[in-house]
């Protein structure tokens, strides 16, 4: 920070206006999402552009997000190991084909938060998972909305339990890095403490992308939701 900065910080303190505190939170390890692909590249995430099937690359967003959160919740955490982790691409298109016959798209995709989460319980409990799930609905409307408040901390919640957020967007609205009737997995927050701004760290097509989440809040015409997993 240079000196200047300081100093009016420093004034603005004395002078009794309450401070901006930028907070940032994350998954643990963010290892388990490295893929390799071959000996010499590497995706971050899974990449529904990876199915073989055609209407399954236009339509796989969701199953594709299951995939991520799966390999999460069922990684060697906090193993030292862990650190070293690493998928290839040819095992995670076949968990992607396992999470396909659970969640599957309808005719306009996976498009609800129940067509996610229930059918990743069924497939939690088929491989003797014990999950509990938590899920937050952003309606189409804005009144009937939560708080950007309540969201925010709903995001916080999920990333502070160590576990990735599957995150359905019905309509980017005003956030261009972010496509529409999509479904991404956050893994990361960057966020005031006042809310007036956050960031929000996705996976999508392979890659790490950062969208301002208060921006797609504000703007979005469709909403969308948010869930989270957790071991028990």
């Amino acid at each position: 920070m240079e000196n200047a900065d300081i100093g009016k910080t420093l004034y603005l303190a004395e002078v009794g206006v309450p401070l901006m505190i930028r907070k940032l939170i994350s998954v643990k390890d963010l290892n388990v999402f490295r893929i390799a692909e071959g000996t010499d590249r590497i995706h971050h995430g899974c990449n529904q552009e990876w199915y073989p099937r055609r209407l399954q690359r236009l339509a796989g967003c969701g199953p594709t997000t299951a995939t991520n959160i799966y390999l999460y919740l069922t990684s060697p955490q906090h193993a030292p190991e862990s650190e070293f982790l690493q998928h290839t691409l040819e095992s995670s298109v076949a968990q992607m084909q396992e999470l396909w016959k659970y969640v599957t798209p309808s005719f306009r995709g996976v498009n609800t938060t129940r067509m996610f989460y229930e059918p990743m319980l069924e497939y939690a409990q088929t491989k003797g998972l014990n999950v509990a799930y938590r899920v937050l609905e952003v309606p189409k409307d804005t009144a009937e909305r939560p708080k950007f408040s309540e969201t925010l901390k709903f995001v916080e919640d999920g990333l502070a339990a160590n576990t990735p957020l599957a995150f359905l967007n019905l309509d980017n609205g005003q956030e261009k890095n972010l496509d529409r009737w999509h479904w991404v997995t956050i893994i990361g927050l960057e966020y005031e403490e006042d809310g007036s701004s956050a960031y929000a760290d996705i996976l999508d097509a392979g890659l790490i992308k950062r969208i301002n989440f208060k921006l797609w809040y504000e703007t979005t015409t469709l909403g969308g939701g948010l869930i989270y997993f957790v071991r028990s």
